[in-house]
């Protein structure tokens, strides 16, 4: 069915003149006359707004004013937008997007199914919790702050 919406919309726009192939393209996102290739996921230099510090590794320092003991979870974001690291005790994968505005939005982990004692878990879960319900990011230093929707702070230091 979809198939056949889509063969009749092909006939259709191939039908239309010149200019109205172009509105619909531009109704459809594509591209019409020259454009330039910018990157909407990142603020860009000149927009409003800090950039967020792509392939650059974090180290887990507190969490509502709670310090990581132990072993610290840890975060890093590649240019693919692929966030990995250590939960506390397994390690975890997901997609991240740094978003206009100091956005950060999380998507679903990914994790390795290790099983530690309690206080590691929970560590680990609270630090994926609040990753998972990020909202803005700040850089002050050398400290990721990462604000969740919920009014919490993780603060991640950068590491070496």
């Amino acid at each position: 069915m979809n198939a056949l919406r889509f063969a009749t919309f092909l006939v259709a726009l191939t039908t239309v003149s010149g200019a109205h192939a172009q509105s619909a393209a531009a109704t459809l996102g594509r591209p019409v006359g020259p454009t330039r290739q910018v990157d909407t996921k990142v603020p860009q230099p000149g927009q409003t707004g800090k950039v967020f510090p792509l392939n650059s590794s974090w180290v887990a320092v507190s969490l509502n004013g709670r310090p990581f003991t132990g072993e610290r979870p840890s975060f890093r974001l590649d240019d693919q937008m692929r966030a990995t690291g250590f939960a506390g005790c397994n390690t975890y994968a997901t997609a991240a997007y740094p978003l206009r505005e100091q956005v950060l939005a999380v998507g679903p982990f990914a994790l390795t199914k290790k099983s530690c004692d309690k206080s590691a878990m929970a560590i680990e879960q609270s630090f994926l919790v609040a990753l998972r319900a990020s909202g803005k990011w700040d850089i002050e230093g050398r400290n990721l702050i990462i604000r969740t929707q919920n009014g919490g702070q993780l603060v991640l230091e950068r590491a070496l």
